[in-house]
């Protein structure tokens, strides 16, 4: 663990809460490399995320991408910065049954404020991806964030 701070690394390393979206995917940190902008979290998925079929619904497979693209990018920032996602593009590979899930997403490029961030979810059943994201954000104050204190 860093010994970084600010909000995102304060919850990552356990001295805040979670985020309650982030709580409700079972979400934890298991390591980052801030030099590099990649990350790595886990994600626990319930019976209560399945479908009809048994296969856990897209919308949260999109959620933890959604939750772990965000995160590649606020590990690089510093304690005063936040991020904005323009848009998340989203690719379902395969079924996925409940259990714990590996997300691992990484800055592809980043240019100022803009950087391009790429995330791919991963089940202990196979080393192939069972969904992939793409995104755009923009680097923001901390100010700036909608409901920050």
């Amino acid at each position: 663990m860093t010994a970084r701070s600010g909000p995102f690394w304060d919850a990552m390393n356990g001295r805040a809460p979670m985020p309650p979206a982030a709580a409700s995917l079972g979400m934890e940190f298991v390591a980052a490399d801030e030099k590099r902008g990649t990350i790595e979290l886990a994600f626990t998925a319930t019976r209560d995320f399945t479908n009809p079929a048994g296969n856990v619904l897209g919308a949260f497979l999109a959620a933890m991408l959604y939750d772990t693209v965000g995160p590649a990018l606020l590990s690089t920032l510093g304690s005063d910065q936040f991020q904005s996602t323009a848009d998340l593009n989203v690719r379902f590979l395969r079924p996925v049954r409940p259990g714990r899930i590996i997300g691992s997403g990484r800055v592809v490029h980043r240019d100022g404020d803009l950087a391009h961030l790429e995330a791919a979810l991963f089940t202990g059943d196979s080393p192939e991806p069972v969904a992939t994201a793409s995104a755009t954000a923009r680097v923001i104050s901390w100010d700036q964030a909608p409901g920050a204190v």
